[in-house]
């Protein structure tokens, strides 16, 4: 019998790596998706197939679907988590251009993987899509209305694609992480004093690792959670538990999630 077979985009850092490693160490065949090799370089000691593309790029989407057809004969479960946080000031001479980057990325992306993906896994007779949207897709940030609104995008898009696909035993779910000690946090882009301040807005004082939200997108992504579609599942520590609960303006949400 061969094994259930996972796409992961994102994979090359982060909670999208954290993924891949996931599905692919409890038993299923992994394609990581990403934007070069480089990212990607970690890859085969694990076992796990690559394919490199901007996921904007419809053409990326239809080449990772068919990759996971050609070479393993089926797809289970796609987990779209590549996505981009950027500033989006109003007055900014490139806001426009900053606009649009994010929504093509973090929108257009998704839409394309449900698009290519949904359909094959119909004609198996269901699968699992789960897409990366986040706290931030629920409330506002500031001089981040961009990443705000193509979040929110996502949680609607997967709800909406709940819909149209639960009839072929397609599921579609959302997974919003809350802060999360990734490469961004790692690489010193945050001073350990905006830490600080950052924990204490979290109910669970603390960030979360890559690994747990991993374990709520496998949760979504595997049969464990057969009876789930169409929902949004917050790994947050409890930020949206408490409307009056903010990250300092200093360190918008978006900046912690990937």
């Amino acid at each position: 019998m061969s094994k259930p077979v996972a796409i992961v985009t994102g994979a090359g850092t982060g909670i999208g790596q954290a993924a891949a490693m996931m599905f692919a160490d409890r038993g299923y065949d992994v394609i990581g998706v990403d934007l070069s090799d480089e990212a990607l370089h970690w890859a085969s000691a694990r076992g796990i197939a690559t394919v490199v593309g901007d996921v904007s790029e419809e053409p990326t989407s239809e080449r990772m679907v068919a990759a996971a057809l050609d070479t393993f004969g089926r797809l289970d479960t796609v987990v779209l988590n590549a996505g981009i946080a950027r500033r989006s000031e109003w007055e900014a001479d490139d806001v426009m251009e900053t606009f649009d980057q994010i929504m093509a990325v973090n929108v257009r992306g998704v839409v394309a993987g449900i698009r290519h993906a949904a359909p094959a896994m119909a004609a198996r007779g269901g699968g699992s899509i789960v897409a990366t949207a986040s706290t931030s897709g629920l409330r506002g940030d500031p001089q981040r209305f961009a990443y705000n609104a193509s979040k929110a995008a996502v949680i609607n898009i997967c709800r909406a694609a709940a819909l149209d696909w639960g009839h072929a035993g397609v599921r579609v779910n959302a997974m919003g992480p809350g802060p999360t000690m990734t490469p961004i946090l790692q690489g010193g882009r945050v001073t350990p004093e905006h830490l600080d301040e950052l924990r204490r807005n979290i109910p669970l004082q603390r960030l979360g690792r890559p690994e747990e939200q991993a374990e709520v997108i496998y949760f979504l992504g595997s049969p464990a959670s057969s009876f789930v579609t169409g929902a949004v599942f917050m790994c947050d520590g409890g930020i949206t538990a408490n409307a009056g609960i903010f990250a300092p303006t200093s360190i918008p949400l978006s900046e912690v999630h990937h």
